[in-house]
């Protein structure tokens, strides 16, 4: 399958957040989104998820247009926004089923070796990088064919970055996948291509010296 965006366009009152940025995105494929703060990021995942209007905005599936808000009721894209967004006090056991009927699915969260050691536990009692980790593998396992990620990497331990860069190459034969997130050298470990949002316009990138020419790094 393939995604496809065509100069989407947004802005607040009278300042332009995104003016021209267009991508595609099949499945086996690994898309890194990168930007300075403030240039439009999450803001353009929620465009294209459907949860803010765009100003114009060209989606299509396979070459067929589809309007943002037919994103999360036909389950095309799986979003995982930069806050948490699970409730604190259910169990991790409980929170589940909540996603999967079928106990196949349920069980390869259960039994996911990292998410064994704290099913008994509340939500809000989770560290930062188990709760991340849980709603990683959580939309990840889900059967939509894309899955957007803001954040997934940030202020995570080493180990617990591996563990989703793991989980991650083993979803990409089956699903498109985009992460945004400042640990760059995270999101390139594990991407297919890259492109990076400067002044509200999309540019392919291919390496760090790009990140530099776009002064998203600082040069030496």
């Amino acid at each position: 399958m393939e995604l496809q965006l065509y100069k989407v366009h947004k802005s607040f009152g009278t300042k332009a957040i995104v003016t021209d940025v267009s991508f595609s995105l099949k499945t086996g494929e690994i898309l890194g989104l990168f930007g300075r703060n403030g240039s439009g990021k999450s803001t353009l995942l929620k465009l294209i998820f459907g949860t803010l209007k765009a100003d114009e905005i060209m989606l299509q599936l396979n070459k067929v247009s589809i309007a943002p808000s037919e994103v999360i009721k036909n389950k095309h894209i799986a979003y995982l926004p930069q806050h948490p967004f699970l409730p604190n006090a259910m169990r991790v056991r409980d929170v589940i089923p909540l996603f999967f009927s079928e106990e196949k699915y349920q069980d390869a969260i259960f039994y996911d070796p990292v998410i064994a050691t704290f099913t008994a536990r509340r939500i809000g009692e989770l560290s930062h990088g188990q709760r991340k980790y849980f709603e990683v593998v959580l939309l990840g396992t889900l059967p939509h064919p894309f899955l957007f990620l803001d954040e997934p990497f940030s202020m995570l331990e080493p180990l617990q970055i591996q563990s989703v860069k793991e989980f991650l190459r083993k979803l990409q034969p089956t699903k498109g996948i985009l992460i945004t997130d400042h640990y760059y050298t995270e999101v390139l470990d594990v991407t297919t291509k890259n492109i990076i949002i400067s002044e509200g316009v999309s540019h392919a990138i291919t390496s760090t010296e790009d990140l530099k020419k776009f002064k998203y790094l600082r040069k030496n």
